[in-house]
């Protein structure tokens, strides 16, 4: 079977373009996810990885939607060699990972892809620091604060509910719960 995995970074971001390229390559089942590529657990690879079996292809647009470092990527091509899962990356031209060439040719992929992650950051922190320096705030826009949700969120916090049940009761992210918790002055862990 032919399998598509696509991942965006933010909720913002959109994964169509990624959708379009693995359907025309032929993918049968395309896992999809919005999670940050330096998270070791993501829920959707974690499935997908499960249903992969030997004979099975699995396709991404490209190496660093799978990893963002080159030890996860090596972890991974490790597996599927193992498993006998063959594995293609559309941007970076289709290798074949099962022969020792197409190994190396992964791995030195791998090292540029993890040097332009590296550059894309040190050019994004001096742009918010040459910002700064002119007097602009860079980064994300700050939330707004919901006074409402914010006293709901520090009572079930000191009634010691789980904190993935007070974000999914409230709906809010972890960094908003805890945002809001430093507000209404409750200490937590």
């Amino acid at each position: 079977m032919i399998f598509g995995y696509a991942r965006v970074s933010t909720r913002e971001q959109n994964l169509d373009m990624q959708i379009d390229a693995l359907k025309k390559y032929g993918c049968e089942k395309i896992y999809q996810e919005k999670a940050s590529g330096t998270k070791t657990k993501r829920e959707e690879l974690d499935k997908l990885l499960e249903q992969l079996r030997s004979g099975d292809i699995l396709i991404v647009y490209s190496l660093d939607r799978l990893g963002r470092t080159v030890l996860q990527l090596i972890n991974l091509i490790t597996v599927f060699k193992e498993k006998g899962i063959q594995f293609k990356s559309i941007t970076e031209g289709a290798f074949d990972t099962t022969s020792p060439m197409g190994e190396a040719i992964f791995q030195i992929i791998a090292v540029l892809k993890s040097v332009e992650v590296n550059v894309l950051k040190e050019r994004t922190r001096s742009g918010l620091d040459a910002a700064r320096a002119r007097g602009r705030l860079g980064g994300r826009p700050v939330g707004s604060y919901d006074k409402v949700k914010a006293a709901a969120a520090a009572t079930l916090y000191q009634k010691e509910a789980p904190i993935s049940q007070i974000c999914g009761t409230l709906k809010i992210s972890r960094s908003t719960l805890y945002d809001y918790l430093r507000k209404e002055g409750v200490e937590y862990k």
